[in-house]
């Protein structure tokens, strides 16, 4: 299992156990982590899941494909470490990975 830690908007920490090959929505989902609506299901078509990458975490995540750059568009209050949480597998490189949520979705 890898670690995951998502952080809500409040502050509240919400340390998980994720298995490789899930995305991060749907742990967070699976938890209930308030403000990832992710009404598109994890179809990268909706932009409800957005979060913000840890700084220490981005180079590691890596950046949004093309088609997700094109739903940020949608997303509130996007950042240079904006990224739909749909679009993050989980894999052993990213264990210990913290991402936070935005104040509201899109």
């Amino acid at each position: 299992m890898t670690k995951l830690t998502i952080v809500a908007f409040d502050g509240t920490r919400f340390d998980l156990d994720a298995e490789n090959g899930s995305t991060v929505m749907e742990n967070a989902v699976r938890n209930s982590v308030p403000g990832i609506e992710a009404e598109c299901g994890g179809a990268c078509a909706c932009a409800t899941c957005h979060v913000y990458v840890d700084d220490a975490w981005t180079a590691v995540v890596g950046p949004p494909q093309p088609m997700e750059e094109d739903m940020l568009d949608f997303a509130y209050d996007v950042r240079p470490t904006s990224r739909l949480s749909c679009q993050i597998k989980v894999t052993d490189a990213l264990d210990g990975v913290v991402v936070h949520v935005p104040e509201r979705q899109a």
